[in-house]
């Protein structure tokens, strides 16, 4: 590797991960988990996205931030680079898609092998950049043209490192498992196959993993109810060591795109062999448990078993079958009126028992796109919840709480999902916020689940519900995985696992191999295979990163105790780093899937909106940042940017407790929940990123019986804007200055709103998009030439 000229390494001199800025910045996120260190445009000219340096801090930068010298690069995370084949100036060169790595790959003659311009291809680096060279790759494999079908997906597996094919061995081990049960798995289980189970799932799964039964019972005089939730048995067929768990391991977590799914494990076990496929005998692990009347768990028993699916339902056909019980559907299928029956009484006292003890309940609109056969966005169609949805749920939180209560009892290392309290400093916020509104939250500096139910009931049918409702989801932690159990706050419960799933998450894969160990009386110790390298990435703040600083340390801790030959400990001190350590790597890899996830959707969403450059919509503000508005549109469902210098000819300053933009001579407000008038100006496909512009005023001229809009933009009416300001004293000079765009689903995935690449006004109001163009041009961002390629910007991240 090559150091740093005239640096010699110190003892102070720190490790850690390079996290690249699309606008050439970046950061060094440091092992110990202390504050980033910040890396300029300079620094990011010897670095990539991912590489693992030594990183020495010099000194702070003008906002107080530690600044840092690359010392030495310890390890290269990008040996493949996706991206776009390109021609500058003569010169060949890959543009990555990931915006983060801000190094264009320079592809020498004779490697770009039989890839064309404008393709979509794989480069392997050759040599890897530094401060005088730039990054030299050759093509190694050509996925395709840019607006092939499912082209989006094969970049974001790619981009975000997400396994998407199964090792040869893993898929030998999957073919050479039977297509059926097997007599011989019977021993030792219950026979359900007489009890008539059924799944009830979405429309499109293609993987049922849950069956419900219920039916009345007495308990001692009591009334109750009987609820069996019977999981399918993936530990029955992957086995620790062997190399299918390696791949379940690796994977974490199966990923989700539209017409899509990168399954955890092979077809052959997910849509197969643990399928609870109806009419076939199938292995599970099964949750039976008595809940009275309250909705309180009286008694539960876990225990493996076989089963007989007896119909697989659809959510909408249940509904149908239970809000009109003289219907068609209710008439179809009659034998399991009953059943359905028995399944909603229950559910509705375990919704009441939910009430009671102080859930938090957040009435969201999800959305589904619905694609062509190219896998192109026909249209975005809100995801219409029922109570078959709920009654669903209910059930799979009553199995997850049983078998949190159960391992802990049993006092057995485990996966514990947990969502921790709200921080200090986003109770402050939220609090500031609930003022300007006349709300308030109850439980002092503590305040529990409760007072957050309590708050959502008295925002419930207010007006400006969606906005406080949002402002109170930003508030929460997000929940991870982790061996100490700290309870799950939103839910309200002291103890939660992942139980119900384990087709499609190992942790659920995990608790099914604690449970059958407690049931043995045997302790189980996972192992950690040295092939499967974990993800131990640290999130930016909170539990997640302390979490991630512990697990990085126990991980070369045992490295360096397995090289001097050391006797590691056994029992529980050898076991409870290593479940930290799959804490974080679960968590790790779900927050990864859902990026991916989101990469994908703004890709369909952007492309989806080419189409509309020019048009107007109304829509909803669902955020507010120093430098814009975020928008949905209401007949869309499409989220994008309108930016600070298109609200017209005023200053406006962002307040943050209000969570709004104020202009300073005009008075105009714009704050979350607010209903605008906006037109498509700009859309980015590299960038991902929606931009439009405010309609001032509209007025309608008739002619001929055909109405002729007269659209007026806010930008239009006064000279340019400055950037809001989080103070409230106007800005020294007077000059306007220029203002990134936002990458919108990254900014608000994130939880923090930043503004991103610079561009001008006149980018900002275009409505042409280049398409199929002779020559590829490069994308938005690139600088020009083959210098060492960091791209240019005065932009900070907060």
């Amino acid at each position: 590797m090559r150091k740093a000229k005239n640096l010699v390494p110190r003892e102070a001199d720190r490790l850690g991960t390079v996290q690249g800025h699309r606008d050439g910045f970046g950061f060094v996120i440091p092992d110990d988990g202390g504050e980033d260190i910040f890396l300029s445009e300079r620094e990011m000219s010897r670095v990539m996205h991912g590489d693992r340096v030594s990183v020495r801090v010099l000194g702070t930068d003008r906002r107080g931030r530690p600044e840092g010298q690359i010392v030495d690069v310890i390890l290269h995370a990008n040996k493949v680079v996706i991206g776009r084949l390109l021609n500058e100036n003569g010169v060949l060169i890959v543009a990555p898609e990931d915006k983060r790595i801000g190094h264009d790959i320079l592809i020498p003659p004779k490697g770009q092998g039989n890839a064309k311009l404008g393709q979509v291809v794989s480069v392997e680096i050759i040599d890897y950049p530094d401060s005088y060279r730039q990054a030299v790759g050759r093509v190694v494999e050509v996925l395709g043209e840019i607006d092939d079908p499912g082209m989006e997906i094969e970049i974001a597996v790619r981009k975000y490192g997400v396994p998407h094919e199964f090792s040869a061995a893993a898929m030998k081990e999957a073919a050479a498992l039977p297509d059926t049960v097997q007599q011989s798995d019977l021993e030792g289980r219950v026979d359900l196959r007489d009890v008539p189970l059924v799944t009830i799932d979405g429309a499109d799964a293609r993987d049922f993993d849950d069956a419900v039964y219920c039916e009345p019972v007495m308990y001692g005089k009591s009334k109750a109810w009987r609820l069996i939730v019977a999981i399918a048995d993936v530990s029955h067929y992957v086995k620790p060591g062997q190399p299918l768990d390696d791949e379940g391991l690796l994977r974490a977590t199966s990923v989700y795109f539209p017409r899509r799914v990168i399954p955890m494990l092979p077809e052959k076990i997910s849509n197969g062999l643990c399928s609870l496929n109806p009419g076939v005998d199938r292995l599970c692990m099964v949750c039976d448990s008595v809940v009275d009347q309250n909705g309180i768990v009286l008694a539960y028993q876990f225990y493996p078993a076989v089963m007989h699916s007896a119909q697989r339902f659809t959510y909408d056909t249940v509904w149908e079958i239970l809000s009109n019980s003289k219907g068609p559907e209710a008439a179809r299928f009659a034998q399991f009126r009953p059943l359905l029956g028995n399944l909603y009484s229950l559910y509705k006292i375990l919704l009441e028992a939910r009430s009671k003890r102080g859930a938090i309940e957040f009435e969201t609109t999800e959305t589904q796109i619905i694609s062509n056969e190219l896998g192109k966005i026909l249209r975005i169609e809100p995801r219409i919840r029922n109570d078959a949805h709920r009654l669903i749920e209910e059930c799979m939180l009553t199995a997850n709480v049983c078998a949190a209560d159960f391992i802990d009892k049993n006092k057995h290392l485990s996966l514990y999902r947990v969502h921790g309290e709200p921080s200090e400093e986003k109770l402050v916020t939220l609090r500031q916020v609930l003022r300007t509104s006349g709300l308030s939250l109850g439980g002092g500096d503590k305040p529990k689940p409760k007072d957050f139910a309590k708050l959502m009931r008295e925002i419930k049918d207010r007006p400006d519900a969606n906005m406080l409702q949002s402002v109170v989801l930003r508030a929460m932690q997000q929940a991870m995985y982790q061996p100490d159990n700290e309870g799950h706050f939103g839910l309200a419960y002291p103890a939660y696992s992942h139980f119900t799933s384990p087709i499609r998450r190992y942790p659920d894969l995990l608790t099914h191999r604690v449970i059958k160990s407690i049931l043995q009386k045997k302790p189980y110790v996972p192992v950690l295979p040295p092939k499967v390298p974990l993800n131990l990435t640290l999130p930016r703040k909170g539990k997640g990163r302390e979490n991630a600083v512990n697990a990085k340390k126990s991980q070369s801790d045992a490295t360096a105790a397995a090289a001097k030959g050391s006797r590691l400990p056994k029992g529980a001190n050898a076991a409870l780093p290593i479940w930290g350590q799959l804490g974080v790597h679960c968590s790790s890899n779900e927050r990864r899937a859902d990026e991916a996830s989101r990469d994908v959707e703004a890709w369909l969403k952007c492309y989806y909106m080419r189409d509309h450059l020019g048009q107007e919509y109304s829509g909803t503000v669902t955020g507010v940042a120093t430098f814009g508005l975020f928008i949905q549109l209401e007949s869309l469902f499409v989220e994008g940017m309108v930016h600070v210098t298109e609200l017209g000819g005023d200053y406006f300053q962002y307040d943050e407790a209000r969570q709004e933009l104020r202009g300073e001579r005009t008075g105009i407000r714009y704050r979350l929940g607010d209903r605008v008038h906006v037109l498509v100006s700009r859309v980015d496909l590299d960038a991902r990123k929606i931009e439009f512009s405010l309609v001032k005023s509209v007025g309608a001229e008739v002619n001929n019986g055909s109405v002729r809009r007269q659209v007026l933009l806010a930008a239009d009416t006064g000279k340019p804007n400055k950037k809001a300001s989080p103070n409230k004293s106007r800005p020294s000079s007077k000059e306007p200055r220029k203002h990134g765009g936002v990458n919108v689903n990254a900014a608000k995935s994130a939880g923090t709103l930043g503004a991103t690449q610079s561009k001008s006004k006149a980018s900002r109001t275009s409505s042409k998009v280049a398409v199929n163009a002779s020559k590829p041009s490069r994308p938005a961002g690139k600088p020009n030439g083959s210098k060492p390629p960091v791209r240019s910007t005065k932009a900070r991240r907060k």
